[in-house]
């Protein structure tokens, strides 16, 4: 049985490579479909990637105190990208943040108030730069670290500012940007520090620090007629009082808030960022649309068999008079067109991660390597030769020798 099976893949192999133009152009069509999945699957695995490290370990005493519009989870996903109007709705106050502080056993708490404003530099207008209004505390939560200068401190001054390392070399083109200025909302701030380079666009906050400006959400508040807290970040003193603070800030806030209680409280992998949800249907959308040039490719690897099997028809003959049965004509055809969509998958898959690592390139994340989409693609390539290619291998198998021997090309 093993001699057959390697004499068939032998002549199969040597079939194909008669037609050499016709079999790379048919693997083509195979490759271009797993390309598409590869490349979808390696970038949106690296963005999960880049998400899920947000609730590692160092991340296991972190609870997050957020609104709830009791919409959908799409809807509201939907709703956080796409809003761009100033401190967007939240029933969450400045007041709930000192209701929080005084929980036991929390150890540090900051709100977060966001904005895409413009601000001014010396007369010239930059629009839609990202404000986050917090606290002191924002810097021990994330564990943040500064370039130069230090961070706010609303007991020192109130009007200063915190700039992400590339918005500093974007305004003033230069991380030494301690001292200079800026025009905010009618009010002069003064830089004071500038943070290290994060390279963390996405993650459980929704803010990419490297491109925003920090200011104290105090001082914020006293020219700001209602500011409203998209969220608020709260360390606890140890991971094993995560559970029993969530129960105290949940009755004080009940306490607080009497009949306004739209929000809620997350902690673990629920503080992954709301974007991941929305990435997982856009991942599934796309991956079925890559699906059908798959199939595309296996409708072409069938007709290029069909021919096959028309232009081989005395050679069917032959095989099947000195004593070819119909079985081993259905598996010499079937493991050609087996190969043709193996070798397109291999094509796709070496294909898939260089745009994917080209795209990454110009992208915050890297793509995700793994041996799970080597074999997605190795599965699905197999499954396509055998799918398109029964067909024209039954065809052949049917064929009367006594027929196809009296047939000429």
């Amino acid at each position: 049985m093993r001699c057959l099976v390697n004499t068939h893949l032998h002549l199969a192999i040597d079939s194909l490579r008669q037609n050499r133009g016709r079999t790379f152009l048919s693997a083509l069509g195979i490759a271009i479909g797993v390309a598409s999945i590869v490349l979808i699957l390696s970038l949106t695995g690296g963005i999960n990637h880049l998400i899920s490290a947000n609730s590692d370990k160092d991340n296991a005493n972190l609870i997050l105190v957020r609104p709830s519009n009791g919409k959908e989870v799409t809807d509201s996903i939907i709703d956080e990208l796409t809003n761009t109007s100033q401190y967007s709705k939240s029933n969450l106050t400045l007041e709930d943040v000192d209701t929080i502080k005084k929980v036991d056993k929390v150890k540090h708490v900051a709100p977060l108030a966001i904005s895409n404003s413009a601000i001014t530099i010396a007369e010239k207008s930059y629009p839609s730069t990202t404000l986050v209004a917090t606290n002191d505390s924002l810097k021990d939560i994330l564990g943040l670290q500064l370039k130069s200068g230090q961070f706010l401190d609303y007991s020192l001054k109130k009007n200063v500012a915190v700039l992400g390392y590339h918005v500093a070399e974007q305004l003033f083109g230069t991380t030494e940007a301690a001292t200079r200025t800026f025009t905010y909302n009618g009010q002069q701030f003064m830089v004071v520090g500038v943070l290290n380079e994060i390279n963390d666009p996405i993650n459980f906050n929704g803010v990419d620090f490297d491109n925003s400006i920090l200011i104290d959400i105090n001082f914020a508040s006293t020219f700001e007629s209602s500011i409203q807290i998209q969220q608020i970040d709260i360390r606890t003193e140890t991971t094993d009082a995560v559970n029993d603070t969530i129960s105290a800030i949940n009755e004080k806030l009940e306490k607080a808030k009497k009949t306004n209680k739209d929000y809620q409280i997350i902690s673990g992998n629920e503080n992954l960022h709301p974007a991941g949800s929305l990435l997982s249907i856009i991942s599934n959308m796309l991956t079925l649309v890559a699906s059908i040039s798959l199939v595309v490719g296996g409708v072409g690897i069938m007709n290029i068999m069909l021919v096959s099997v028309s232009e081989r028809t005395r050679e069917i003959g032959i095989r099947k008079a000195v004593g070819a049965s119909s079985g081993h004509v259905l598996l010499q055809f079937l493991f050609e067109s087996i190969i043709l969509s193996v070798i397109g998958g291999l094509m796709g898959f070496i294909l898939g991660y260089i745009f994917a690592f080209l795209i990454s390139l110009i992208t915050p994340f890297a793509p995700h390597i793994s041996w799970q989409i080597l074999g997605i693609t190795g599965a699905v390539s197999l499954i396509v030769g055998v799918l398109f290619g029964v067909y024209p291998a039954a065809k052949a198998a049917r064929k009367d020798p006594i027929t196809s021997l009296k047939f000429y090309r």
